[in-house]
């Protein structure tokens, strides 16, 4: 990790931060680079809009296309505070997203925040058609999990957002 990608991730912990404290509502973060700046930068969106798709990646994704006009983000760097899902994985690879770097991983936050069959998202990547996006985890690791329950949290099921 670079101290460019620390700084980029940090932007995304604010973003994230920006729909409130409570673990219980997801508070992901994703910020779009491209060229040194930033072209998207949005946070989970699922239950304002209401729309399952509404990911933080997605929204990124979505607004990013646009400010550049294209379909495509070739060269960009979507950064995310937390371990992309199998929807957003996809998504990054269909927009030809350059290079993932998240934050917390699976194993650093409580099972709600991701599917009941995991998607490993850098397995899919590997065994998927396209070879040239790169995912990293791990930056800013500890600041990202904060946002989220820790992976021992004893929660109860209606608690749960992802059940």
């Amino acid at each position: 990790m670079t101290e460019d990608d620390e700084r980029w991730m940090r932007e995304a912990i604010r973003i994230a931060r920006s729909k409130g404290s409570d673990p219980s509502t997801s508070p992901l973060g994703s910020v779009i680079v491209l060229d040194g700046r930033v072209i998207a930068a949005e946070r989970n969106q699922t239950h304002e809009l209401p729309d399952a798709t509404a990911h933080a990646e997605m929204m990124a994704i979505r607004r990013g296309c646009e400010a550049s006009g294209a379909l495509e983000l070739r060269g960009a760097t979507l950064y995310s505070t937390l371990q992309p899902c199998g929807m957003c994985t996809m998504a990054s690879i269909w927009s030809k997203v350059g290079r993932v770097v998240y934050g917390a991983g699976r194993a650093d936050v409580h099972p709600m925040y991701f599917e009941a069959r995991h998607v490993d998202t850098l397995s899919f990547i590997a065994d998927a058609y396209r070879d040239d996006i790169v995912i990293e985890g791990g930056c800013l690791r500890a600041e990202c999990a904060e946002l989220y329950y820790p992976p021992d949290a004893d929660l109860p099921e209606d608690e749960q957002a992802n059940l």
